[in-house]
């Protein structure tokens, strides 16, 4: 009879998360998740499978996690052009620590279908709720009508990735902040 699990399989798939967040998938070693993770490497290969796995079920989470939270920053606020900025504002607040989606996609690209098929669907369920939240604010004449709103999700997407990027290289609040406000300004 197998003996149950002595560790909270979330717990331990955040632990990974947070090296494969700041190492890669390339940079992270077995070693540096069983550290991380404070399980075994048995434990690892029977609840995750291999390292491949691994990395697929924290990017999984990851966009989980993060698409929680921005759709509910979106949906958090009465008027839609606010919800758009809380969700920006949410991002720079949030822009120190690696995006485990950037990373995925600076370090595959679209080379791994697994991955694709992941971020394609955190990516519709973020992309329904941000057009939504944009259309409603361009019936309040709080964005500009002669906008896309697709085209908007996409232009807050890359600014969403541009703030992170300028994060992890060092910019300090107040230019995050002023990235931040440039976005929002652009839908006007």
């Amino acid at each position: 009879m197998a003996r149950p699990k002595a560790f909270d399989t979330e717990i331990a798939l955040d632990a990974a998360m947070g090296v494969f967040r700041e190492h890669g998938y390339e940079g992270t070693s077995a070693e540096m998740l069983l550290d991380a993770m404070k399980i075994g490497r048995q434990s690892l290969y029977d609840t995750f499978g291999d390292k491949w796995r691994l990395y697929q079920a924290t990017l999984r989470r990851y966009c989980q996690l993060e698409g929680h939270g921005h759709v509910a920053a979106l949906r958090g606020e009465a008027r839609a052009f606010d919800g758009v900025r809380a969700m920006i504002d949410r991002v720079v607040a949030d822009a120190r620590p690696p995006c485990l989606g950037v990373s995925s996609a600076c370090e595959f690209g679209q080379t791994k279908p697994e991955l694709d098929a992941i971020k394609v669907a955190a990516d519709h369920v973020l992309r329904t709720a941000m057009i939504v939240r944009i259309e409603e604010a361009q019936s309040d004449g709080d964005v500009s009508s002669d906008l896309q709103a697709d085209e908007i999700v996409d232009f807050l997407y890359a600014s969403f990735a541009g703030i992170r990027i300028a994060a992890r290289s060092g910019a300090d609040k107040q230019r995050l902040e002023a990235l931040g406000r440039t976005a929002l300004r652009a839908l006007k």
